[in-house]
């Protein structure tokens, strides 16, 4: 049974204290559910929300919504989190660590706020005691199943009278509190939609704000933190617009000023199939862990939704966080289902990968980055992570790979292991070192080595395929990979003169290499 009676905590006299200091400026939230993780979907509505906020100088919150204890995921609030800090979104107030004068920012710590606020509806008459059974409730479903009618509560407990209602509580029968639904005639002004239309009491029956639990439903809770945290604009997915109405509702009967409401439509798949949780690869943590960097992440997002005056994609140009704050406006979010493309992504990744080697600290940070995953991914092997070398590769990549953790594939794994050497009896030391010097003078453009190597091996006499195979031998050890020239360009010049100094220089035992390919 719901126990109203209570006293009421000295934190929520202050906030209508903060409410009244704080009421020019902007305030916004972003508030998930700690039952799953961050994705693509949650990482768009706390951009777009973290984007209005700076752009108009406000607050950006973070409320934690955790009233539906059954499908709690522990750990799920704290990476939530961590992902939000790591896409750079800086949170003004939150729960834990950031505080601030409206909390507490978790729901499960703010059920004494809610019982209050039920009590006050009950009082004016906006709220009733529902007894009905679970039973009862599901004759309803199937009755309205049956005559092909929409599943709806049929109001019964609102007609109850107080001498009614006092009976059943003397009983001691378990009771939830319901909302009496209205007709709401107005046009609700969404910033994004503009004036939309929808009457939610021609399609649902007075819906429950107070289980029997004692937690309140997502949709009471989401209004009284709304006000007592002194949110002026709300802006969240379009499939929560409908329920908007009904939140319009209870802001009237507590005779509160609502915020503003702007709904970001639905985020899809490049087919147009909406995005779903149960999909792997849109969890934060997927791009993160594929080495996605968090301001090519952020632009990804963005070239889908919009919110830019005349946003252009055709050639992606990739925008910090500061930049994307400087030209946010609201009216340019697009209205329509936003498509994801994800060779924008991989683009805008290489982007960010150019643009950290241009400044010399990041650029040692991408390198330090290269020799952890390198270290991690070959811990055995006799690794070539020279910064030079990291950095001449970095700038190959960046042209055609799409994160870090590409350059770790085996296939590219002759890139940091240093080839076991050998003695080739089919080409002399001699012509080895010849090759070695004229290579010390030469351009390292690809097209150029084709050309050096093909014309070597016809002045030496030595059949094509045989010198590539020794020369791939040399320089990775490996039977296949890329052509040998684009390899002697990727390792650049300095490695493969070594490589090749290395392989005259010591003499080992030669173990014919497998087939292969005989190209340059």
């Amino acid at each position: 049974m719901l126990k109203l009676n209570f006293k009421v905590p000295q934190t929520i006299c202050q906030h209508f204290m903060h409410r009244r200091f704080y009421s020019k400026e902007v305030r916004v939230r972003f508030a998930p559910s700690p039952t799953g993780y961050l994705h693509l979907g949650g990482l768009r509505t706390a951009l777009y929300n973290y984007l209005y906020a700076r752009n108009q100088k406000g607050k950006f919150l973070v409320r934690i919504e955790d009233t539906d204890q059954a499908r709690f995921i522990a750990g799920a609030t704290e990476s939530i989190i961590e992902d939000l800090q790591w896409a750079g979104i800086a949170i003004d107030e939150g729960p834990g660590q950031f505080g601030g004068l409206y909390g507490p920012y978790k729901q499960s710590e703010r059920t004494q706020i809610y019982m209050e606020n039920v009590q006050t509806l009950l009082k004016n008459g906006s709220a009733y005691r529902c007894f009905c059974t679970e039973k009862r409730l599901e004759l309803l479903r199937k009755d309205a199943v049956r005559t092909r009618q929409i599943p709806k509560y049929d109001n019964k407990c609102r007609y109850l009278d107080k001498e009614k209602t006092h009976e059943l509580l003397d009983k001691g029968i378990p009771y939830c509190v319901r909302f009496k639904l209205t007709d709401y005639e107005e046009a609700l002004h969404d910033l994004i939609y503009g004036d939309v239309h929808h009457n939610v009491s021609n399609s649902e029956g007075d819906p429950i704000i107070m289980k029997t639990d004692q937690f309140p439903t997502y949709h009471f809770a989401n209004v009284v933190d709304d006000h007592l945290m002194a949110i002026t604009h709300v802006f969240r997915g379009v499939e929560w617009q409908i329920s908007t109405v009904k939140h319009l509702l209870m802001y009237k009967a507590f005779r509160w000023e609502p915020p503003n409401f702007g709904h970001l439509p639905l985020l899809v798949n490049a087919d147009g199939t909406k995005l779903s949780k149960r999909q792997d690869d849109i969890g934060i943590r997927h791009f993160r862990d594929r080495g996605y960097f968090p301001t090519a992440l952020l632009n990804y997002v963005i070239s889908a939704g919009g919110g830019f005056p005349h946003q252009e994609f055709a050639k992606p140009t990739l925008h910090n966080l500061e930049e994307l704050v400087e030209t946010f406006d609201i009216v340019s979010v697009n209205s329509h289902p936003s498509r994801l493309n994800p060779d924008l992504l991989n683009e805008f990744n290489r982007l960010e990968i150019r643009e950290l080697l241009q400044n010399d600290r990041t650029a040692d940070i991408l390198i330090k980055q290269i020799q952890k995953l390198v270290r991690e991914t070959y811990p055995e092997g006799d690794l070539d992570l020279n910064s030079s070398h990291i950095k001449n590769v970095l700038q190959w990549s960046s042209q055609r790979l799409t994160s870090l953790q590409d350059l770790t594939s085996p296939q590219l794994s002759f890139l940091w292991i240093k080839p076991s050497v050998f003695h080739s009896k089919e080409l002399k030391e001699d012509q080895l070192m010849e090759l070695h010097n004229m290579l010390k003078s030469a351009d390292f453009t690809k097209e150029n080595l084709k050309k050096l190597l093909k014309n070597f091996a016809k002045q030496k006499n030595v059949k094509f395929p045989l010198f590539m195979k020794v020369l791939r031998t040399s320089l990775s050890g490996l039977n296949d990979g890329p052509g040998v020239a684009e390899m002697m360009n990727i390792l650049g010049k300095q490695v493969t003169l070594q490589r090749l100094e290395d392989s005259v220089k010591e003499k080992s035992t030669y173990n014919e290499p497998g087939q292969l390919k005989d190209t340059a």
